[in-house]
């Protein structure tokens, strides 16, 4: 059983990633457990070598050639645990909790606070990090998921991405049909529907995540007693079914 990492090590890998080395711009553990999720639910199984550049910079620049290699097997480690669990999670029990952004709502309104994020329902506000790191994995592998065209993909992807900003009017238009058929009054609501809506993803791609390869024959099997097919004339065995 994978082991999760504790309340603690969250901690101290949200702050490893907080102090990347040189000028780059890594994800907070909450837009990473989005991004991690959205990476597991591809229809390809991708290496860490592959998902982890956009982890540690939203432009995927490389670490400074100075980097501490310890700090950096340690965040490795912490991910690749975090990673598993999820992954584990996810496959076994159709459910994971994500990490949710801590709002005080006691504060007075921040008036330098995007205008977008601003207005968001309160329910979304709390899992835009999460969401933003969801999709943030669409577009960084966009042969995989995006590419597929199974019938139940666009309205999972729209009950995450209900929680970010709309930029489109076509964005808005799906917002609003699931605000009017699904509404979401609470942030318990919120997380369940988005949680339920990454496990309906991996379900969908889980088939063509493992699916093997069977070798087909060109040709029927050739016994050894059979005559060889290359002519000659020599029973199998005798001939190229001797090497």
């Amino acid at each position: 059983m994978a082991q999760d990492l504790t309340p603690q090590e969250f901690d101290e890998l949200d702050d490893l990633l907080a102090h990347t080395p040189g000028d780059l711009e890594a994800m907070d553990v909450a837009m990473l457990d989005g991004y991690l999720c959205g990476v597991l639910v591809q229809p390809d199984l991708i290496s860490m070598a592959d998902w982890l550049p956009p982890v540690l910079d939203a432009e995927c620049r490389p670490l400074p050639p100075d980097a501490d290699q310890a700090w950096l097997a340690r965040v490795q480690a912490l991910i690749e645990r975090r990673h598993a669990a999820l992954r584990e999670a996810i496959a076994d029990e159709g459910w994971f909790d994500p990490l949710v952004l801590q709002l005080d709502e006691t504060t007075e309104p921040d008036p330098d606070e995007d205008p977008a994020f601003a207005a968001l329902p309160a329910v979304s506000k709390p899992l835009v990090p999460f969401a933003g790191g969801f999709v943030t994995a669409l577009n960084a592998f966009p042969n995989g998921l995006l590419s597929l065209t199974h019938e139940d993909i666009p309205q999972a992807l729209d009950r995450i991405c209900r929680h970010l900003p709309s930029t489109t009017d076509e964005e808005r238009a799906a917002t609003a049909a699931l605000d009017a058929e699904e509404p979401l009054r609470t942030l318990d609501e919120a997380v369940e529907d988005l949680v339920l809506a990454v496990v309906d993803l991996d379900a969908i791609t889980s088939a063509d995540r493992y699916h093997v390869e069977q070798r087909v024959r060109d040709a029927p099997k050739v016994g050894r007693n059979d005559p060889c097919p290359c002519g000659s004339g020599k029973k199998y065995k005798a001939c190229h079914g001797a090497t």
